[in-house]
């Protein structure tokens, strides 16, 4: 009995500590086009295959075109956000290169809780 009460209580650590990952903010800033972050800053060329680790990233492969719509800022500035088709998500800026750069002017902005949301499928998951 002790054996199974042992597993539940480890699965359910773990079942915790999964959903803790996955609901990390990335970062409680970034910098957009305009306001409301609906202006696309530039468009970017993969530079290399990329599989993110979970639905919010964008997958894509070299030389695929990249619009990019926003990048976070301040506590991780390593990632940008953009589209590939109808596919959205974050994506390292490391695997792309600036192609052309559509606006001049970047505005800062905080990110709200739909930044982060899970596009899984045709639902909207809410970690």
């Amino acid at each position: 009995m002790s054996g199974i009460l042992d597993q539940r209580i480890l699965l359910l650590l773990i079942s915790f500590l999964t959903s803790l990952w996955s609901t990390k903010v990335l970062s409680e800033w970034k910098k957009c086009g305009d306001r409301e972050c609906e202006t696309a800053m530039s468009r970017v060329q993969a530079t290399t295959d990329y599989l993110g680790p979970d639905c919010r990233y964008l997958n894509f492969q070299t030389g695929e075109e990249i619009i990019v719509y926003s990048k976070l800022s301040r506590k991780n500035e390593n990632l940008w956000i953009g589209s590939k088709g109808k596919d959205f998500g974050y994506f390292p800026k490391d695997a792309v290169k600036v192609e052309e750069v559509l606006i001049t002017e970047e505005v800062e902005v905080l990110t709200k809780e739909t930044d982060f949301l899970c596009l899984d499928g045709d639902e909207y998951v809410f970690e």
